[in-house]
């Protein structure tokens, strides 16, 4: 882990689309210059029987970008591993305060919440049950529970468009390597889809997320 200690998730700023504790629980995480109302607007498209939460990032891109973000991209450091890590600790000290460790919990996270999110993963293998990332990316680099990970293998849903010039090159090669040794891989590479979510990547989300969803206990 590196040394510097992250900044705290603004737990005033998620959104709960149910209160209901026995839920499983599916955390969006936005992407770059975003916050926690984009990808919440994506509750009405994902299955029933979820306990929604959206949190906010908690870096603020150099002005005049508007929104949050997990990291940095821009300068020397952009997309560093190591920011990358920052930020899943972030988010995992959130949820350890917020979330019972006994809870199911599913991630969502569109480019750099996805990245996070897949990080979040690899820092704690047995916290999460599955992750669709959206447009995102694996970061390079080992991490100490990458072994486990390999061995637990979670579901993974991984979209991305072919026409996506935001995420570089080196990092799709990088992450088509990586993702199938540590995951029960699947998803789609969309055509003519840019860095964004199509319907057709929502339909097929809304069935993995149906089946990930536990099963209801026999009568």
């Amino acid at each position: 882990m590196p040394p510097e200690t992250p900044l705290p998730l603004d737990a005033d700023a998620v959104l709960w689309s149910s209160t209901d504790p026995a839920a499983p629980l599916l955390v969006l995480l936005h992407g770059y210059g975003s916050d926690e109302n984009d990808l919440f607007g994506l509750v009405p498209h994902l299955p029933d029987g979820y306990r929604v939460a959206a949190v906010r990032a908690p870096l603020s891109p150099p002005w005049p970008a508007p929104g949050h973000s997990w990291y940095p991209i821009e300068g020397l450091g952009g997309r560093d591993p190591e920011g990358i890590t920052r930020g899943a600790a972030a988010f995992l000290a959130w949820l350890d305060a917020h979330v019972d460790a006994g809870a199911s919990v599913g991630l969502l996270g569109f480019s750099q919440g996805a990245a996070v999110s897949l990080q979040a993963m690899r820092l704690r293998p047995e916290r999460f049950a599955f992750v669709v990332a959206l447009s995102g990316y694996a970061a390079p680099g080992a991490l100490p529970g990458d072994e486990a990970l390999a061995e637990r293998r979670p579901p993974v849903f991984w979209g991305r468009g072919t026409h996506d010039d935001v995420i570089p090159e080196a990092l799709i090669v990088h992450t088509t390597d990586w993702l199938p040794g540590h995951s029960e891989l699947s998803g789609r590479v969309y055509t003519g889809l840019t860095h964004s979510v199509s319907e057709q990547e929502l339909a097929d989300v809304h069935a993995f997320l149906v089946a990930q969803r536990p099963a209801e206990p026999a009568g």
